[in-house]
């Protein structure tokens, strides 16, 4: 990890006191694997399943300079693939800082393990990381769900997290692209965009965002803001005329001459709507609930 990775020369340090031997690792398949070894950094990919999408441009920088003085500490995880090609389970960051600093070959461990368990151990691992922002986290814990058919209390055994916590973050998924995207980029927090979930006019939401941003709300002032914009979109529904069809029309002159009383159709925008029956007096209400009957 970063800390790690830009700590100061250990004397022999840890890299030289290992050097290349040939450390027993036990993976969840109970199958043994080299461990530590050198592998060409032409032979290593990238893993399809790596949640971060993005990097540090400068802090990247700093790292491949910290190699080039010190070499690579710690040694990447991968996974054979075949033909002489693994794939990289965990320590991208290190792997690309490595490529930055002119690097051929690179430390690692290599575990033999199936793709299911592959998936889960990259995403686990990366999942943990302090500098995944919320709409990374969330993409992970989708896909660990989509690819290893978890529940979402079975995610949250694995990642250490509650299921609502699991669920706040799901949620963010259902946001439009413009929210995402401010939250991946730092431009809004996971609280604001949470605030958000209720407006469901994605156009509304693109709109809002800009105003959290211009104006620097916070978290509890965007809720005031959600909350207004969904009352405000209720009152405009409710306000705007709909015209019943025809058929509509003579259902509610059926019901009404059926019943012998004023029937009463409305619908909203949606096509959601209700069926309104007055009656005059209780024995009224009786001789109504006696035909429906």
């Amino acid at each position: 990890m970063a800390k790690n990775e830009k700590q100061k020369p250990l004397g022999r340090g840890l890299g030289a006191m290992l050097g290349n031997m040939d450390i027993p690792v036990r993976n969840e398949s109970s199958q043994v694997v080299s461990g530590n070894t050198d592998i060409h950094i032409n032979s290593i990919e990238a893993n399809p399943y790596q949640p971060r999408t993005q990097f540090d441009e400068e802090a990247l920088a700093e790292l491949a300079q910290s190699i080039r003085t010190y070499g690579l500490i710690q040694p990447v995880t991968v996974r054979p693939v075949g033909n002489g090609k693994y794939q990289l389970i965990s320590g991208e960051r290190r792997f690309r800082a490595a490529q930055l600093a002119g690097l051929t070959e690179i430390p690692a461990f290599v575990r033999t393990v199936d793709d299911a368990l592959s998936i889960q151990m990259a995403l686990v691992e990366n999942i943990q990381r302090a500098d995944l922002n919320a709409i990374e986290i969330a993409l992970s814990y989708q896909m660990l769900m989509d690819e290893c058919h978890f529940t979402q209390e079975e995610l949250g055994e694995k990642v250490g997290k509650t299921n609502s916590t699991i669920s706040n973050y799901l949620r963010l998924l259902k946001l439009s692209t413009p929210v995402q995207v401010a939250v991946r980029d730092n431009q809004i927090s996971m609280g604001h965009a949470r605030a958000l979930i209720s407006v469901e006019d994605e156009a509304l939401q693109a709109k809002l965002v800009q105003q959290i941003v211009d104006e620097q709300l916070s978290v509890r002032q965007t809720e005031s803001l959600a909350k207004k914009a969904v009352e405000n979109s209720r009152n405009k529904k409710s306000k705007v005329k709909i015209t019943l069809s025809d058929d509509v029309r003579n259902a509610q002159t059926a019901v009404a001459k059926r019943l012998g009383t004023k029937v009463n159709i409305k619908k909203d925008i949606s096509g959601k709507g209700s069926i309104q029956i007055p009656f005059a007096t209780d024995e009224d209400l009786k001789r109504i609930l006696s035909l429906l009957q």
